[in-house]
């Protein structure tokens, strides 16, 4: 395969990729994961123990140090550890987003044997590094429905949601990923700073506090944040059993399936220089 090559760029050739490449991703997802915990003792169930360990940390300082209330919700006052159980949701949903966007924009400089001597779909990369990040949150999201039906004995039946709540989040990150991974080729000092970006993105959302507590005037900077939206109707359907907002629901995903496409594009357009910089 020619490097410089024009690459395709249409939505039907993302899908196409995706689906053609669908073993591939699944076993580079598998080594990207297992790899992780290569050497360790406990191996994958660190992927369990770690946010087991927050979840206890956040109960610990928020519930018990600072005392914090989330306050009252369809008026019911919320239990002693409510606030930590809401306040996880939100560090899910901001760990998902963050890691798959700070690994971005060295995906491709990480794997130059990529890009110079193999046949390799250089798309696929963000989508392994998305696949790594679900299987992570997808363990913390199993801690928290545990550690909620062992806080209120019970568990609401909305959140078989769940997933459509997370789809759009997923699809607007790969498309930002696709545009970190290509940027972060010619411009390495992306990937230094994306982390401080990621870090401003969770204290400018819902994760601490709920959207009641910004003053009115700030409220529309928290609102134009892509995690927020997200955040709440994860809280909607995961803690106070209610069904989400499928107007906006509907809106977001179609936002996200733009950002997605346009990400794509770019990646496509500049990555016949990547082997000229590599």
């Amino acid at each position: 395969m020619n490097p410089h090559a024009t690459q395709p760029i249409s939505p039907i050739a993302l899908l196409r990729s995706l689906l053609h490449n669908r073993q591939l991703i699944i076993q580079m997802t598998k080594r990207e994961v297992i790899g992780r915990y290569k050497g360790s003792v406990m191996g994958l169930l660190w992927s369990f123990l770690n946010p087991i360990f927050m979840l206890a940390v956040y109960t610990f300082f928020f519930a018990v140090v600072f005392k914090a209330r989330w306050g009252v919700v369809d008026g019911v006052e919320e239990s002693k550890t409510q606030f930590a159980v809401v306040l996880f949701v939100g560090m899910i949903v901001h760990g998902l987003f963050s890691e798959v966007l700070n690994r971005a924009p060295t995906l491709i400089t990480n794997n130059v044997n990529y890009v110079k001597k193999v046949i390799f779909p250089l798309e696929i990369l963000p989508v392994i590094s998305m696949g790594a990040a679900l299987f992570h949150s997808i363990a913390s999201l199993m801690v928290l429905l545990i550690a909620f039906v062992a806080f209120n004995h019970y568990l609401p039946w909305t959140v078989l949601l769940t997933p459509l709540i997370l789809l759009p989040l997923v699809i607007i990150s790969l498309g930002f990923a696709w545009m970190l991974a290509a940027l972060g080729v010619f411009l390495r000092d992306v990937g230094q700073t994306i982390g401080i970006f990621t870090t401003v993105m969770m204290f400018m959302s819902p994760v601490f506090f709920p959207i009641t507590a910004m003053p009115e005037e700030y409220r529309p900077i928290i609102m134009a944040n892509p995690l927020t939206f997200i955040i709440e109707q994860a809280r909607d359907v995961l803690i106070w059993g209610h069904t989400p907002d499928w107007l906006g629901i509907g809106i977001y995903t179609l936002v996200a399936s733009v950002v997605a496409w346009v990400g794509f594009i770019w990646f496509q357009k500049t990555r016949k220089g990547f082997a000229d910089v590599l």
